[in-house]
């Protein structure tokens, strides 16, 4: 059954043992990394959510536990690097990654399309075709064999307002934080427009999962768990054996 975003308040408070558990799935990632390195595994993590629910935070703590030679990051603002005679897809292909290679996504073509849609640069018919041209581009990338995760992380309107105010206190911070305290009628838009792509793009071979960002560090280990579950079932668990590893080359009687 497909996310789907409220306003009401989600579960408890994290209060395990944060840093354990924060250096336990940072040791296993890396383990998941050298696995997906030696098999040429590719691997698409899109981080969506309201500003201020921890998605830079939790996207620290991810690529810190990486090997930063075979990870890049992209960071999609509305409009970046789109021309209107391409098709609105084009952009993010350059994007993705090779094999053993993971692209990571700070917003992606999910948010594009929600944004077209909430400004009105989008009729339901062309956004219900264009959530078909996602589920074909991501099922395209998982027949590459690219592991596609999508997570979205969600907070209250009352959590982000202070989560906002608390940056916009510290002079440098208020330089670097974005006008997205979305409030009323916009944020009803927003999170009406979000939960109908949900319902179009939550698919088998690219599931949705919410992440609840209102606890900081319960969100940054449900996250890490998330993404460390999805590798290792997607991956071997064991090493290719030396004989596999052996490339033959014709000798030099056949040449």
């Amino acid at each position: 059954m497909p996310i789907e975003l409220t306003e009401a308040g989600r579960g408890a408070p994290f209060t395990g043992d944060y840093e354990a558990e924060l250096f336990a799935l940072q040791t296993r990632l890396a383990r998941l990394q050298r696995a997906q390195l030696v098999y040429r595994r590719r691997a698409l993590v899109i981080f969506e959510g309201w500003e201020g629910s921890g998605l830079r935070a939790t996207l620290k703590r991810l690529v810190g536990a990486l090997d930063p030679c075979f990870v890049a990051t992209h960071h999609i603002e509305a409009d970046d690097e789109f021309d209107r005679d391409r098709h609105w897809l084009a952009p993010f292909w350059t994007k993705l990654p090779s094999g053993g290679n993971t692209s990571l996504f700070l917003h992606s073509w999910h948010r594009q399309l929600v944004d077209a849609s909430v400004a009105g640069q989008v009729d339901e018919d062309r956004f219900a075709r264009r959530c078909d041209e996602v589920n074909e581009f991501e099922a395209q990338q998982g027949d590459h064999d690219t592991m596609v995760i999508k997570m979205f992380f969600d907070v209250t309107e009352e959590v982000q307002a202070d989560r906002l105010a608390e940056r916009r206190s510290d002079p440098w911070k208020a330089l670097l934080t974005t006008d997205d305290n979305l409030s009323g009628d916009e944020r009803a838009a927003y999170r009406e427009r979000w939960n109908a792509l949900f319902r179009q793009t939550d698919t088998r071979w690219a599931p949705w999962l919410l992440i609840d960002g209102n606890d900081k560090r319960g969100s940054r280990i449900a996250a890490l768990t998330a993404i460390a579950d999805t590798l290792e079932k997607a991956l071997p668990g064991e090493p290719p054996r030396a004989e596999d590893n052996v490339v033959d080359f014709p000798s030099s009687a056949s040449r």
